[in-house]
């Protein structure tokens, strides 16, 4: 996984947080990271994230939890391993398990003996 990137897709907050931490990639007009308001349409989240499935430099792609919600039949919809799709609270949302598709696909695959 040697080169790959990390994409954000999230509130100023989360998208700030993660370019200071040195994740952040500009080139030739292209960046891996985009910052969703309540300004923000719908269609241009799908968008961004579709484009950010489909890159072969991005192995995983970070999305904020509400906004994930705007687009949860993607998540949904998406079979693939990689780039590998990580929901994370938002500064104002607290996380909600149950709504983590990723998360309710890996509780299916174990009893509930093994997550004790």
């Amino acid at each position: 996984m040697r080169g790959k990137l990390v994409a954000v897709i999230g509130d100023e907050n989360t998208c700030t947080g993660f370019l200071l931490a040195g994740v952040g990639e500009t080139n030739k007009g292209k960046s891996n990271f985009f910052v969703v308001d309540s300004e923000t349409p719908k269609s241009a989240i799908e968008e961004c994230f579709t484009k950010f499935m489909d890159d072969d430099n991005v192995a995983v792609v970070v999305i904020n939890q509400d906004v994930a919600e705007e687009i949860r039949h993607l998540l949904d919809a998406n079979d693939r391993q990689t780039p590998a799709v990580v929901e994370i609270p938002s500064k104002d949302k607290p996380y909600d398990p149950s709504s983590d598709s990723i998360l309710q696909r890996a509780m299916k695959m174990f009893s509930a003996d093994e997550l004790r």
